[in-house]
């Protein structure tokens, strides 16, 4: 792991290079890239308001309209055009996704480094606490979370982040009780090393590849969550669009017009595929088990 850092402190170009042979990674990072566009130029590109009720956005049965050329995603059951509410949507997915992955991350580094270098009762204590927390289904506290506070788009983000950081902090926890009886960490103390140089010049640099990789996949699981939250009606609530609540506001054209549920729902498995392929380079790439592999 002390090779890989140091490579990659080094040379990150030999990292890129690493990652840029791997077609499926340049395929996730890409569709990263377009959902990320679609998102930040969503004032410029979408047509619409996304809360804009067309008059001529429904048929005169009061149905939703199909795609076609002025409405490339068709409209919605209130005549609003989809395409727009699906750019305006990425910006909820993203926006949940990198705060509240970012807040576990945060978490459960801070949970694992201080168990896993500690150790005695303070390591035992919080791993338990992490235990507990694990053996809760991870929806169903969200459910729980969610319900007690008012759904908000930052109280969505703080609910994931608390039910999402254990597995992390699990990781790196196991980590960091390895590094702890190096001989190097050994030499350190011997020197009179303080605690914090041992945990910010030598173990955390060691780490980094880790947090890396897991907050990279992390993010498809907080974009999965957020979405099923915003189904279920406790997440994001309208007129704010979120992909999961287009899906629950047009489940009831499911058959009649299944575009309605068939395109949020590709967005969002297109994104959490996108960063889980991303992720999975990035933890071949960063792991000393897979040199030579490429």
């Amino acid at each position: 792991m002390a090779d890989i850092m140091a490579d990659t402190a080094r040379a990150p170009q030999t990292v890129l290079r690493r990652l840029v042979l791997r077609r499926l990674a340049v395929f996730g990072f890409v569709l990263i890239m377009i959902v990320v566009s679609g998102a930040v130029f969503a004032p410029w590109i979408a047509p619409y308001a996304p809360e804009e009720q067309l008059f001529d956005g429904l048929t005169l049965e009061g149905a939703p309209l199909p795609p076609d050329a002025r409405f490339i995603m068709g409209t919605d059951l209130l005549g609003r055009d989809l395409f727009s509410r699906i750019l305006y949507g990425a910006q909820t997915s993203l926006v949940i996704g990198i705060v509240a992955n970012s807040l576990a991350l945060l978490i459960g580094t801070l949970v694992g480094i201080t168990a896993g270098f500690f150790r005695g009762w303070i390591g035992a204590t919080l791993m338990r606490f992490t235990d507990l927390m694990m053996a809760f289904p991870a929806l169903l506290l969200a459910i729980c979370l969610a319900a007690i506070f008012k759904p908000s788009l930052w109280i969505v983000a703080l609910v994931i982040a608390l039910v999402n950081w254990v597995q992390t902090a699990r990781v790196i926890y196991t980590e960091t009780t390895s590094l702890a009886t190096r001989d190097f960490i050994a030499a350190e103390r011997t020197l009179g090393a303080s605690t914090g140089r041992i945990l910010f010049r030598h173990i955390l640099p060691h780490l980094v590849p880790t947090i890396i990789v897991w907050g990279t996949l992390g993010i498809s699981t907080t974009v999965l969550l957020e979405a099923t939250l915003s189904f279920l009606g406790v997440g994001v609530q309208p007129p704010t669009p979120s992909w999961g609540n287009i899906i629950f506001e047009n489940q009831t054209y499911f058959q009649a017009a299944p575009w309605l549920v068939f395109i949020p729902g590709a967005a969002i498995i297109l994104l959490a595929l996108a960063f889980n392929l991303v992720g999975d380079a990035l933890r071949d790439v960063l792991d000393p088990t897979q040199r030579g592999r490429d």
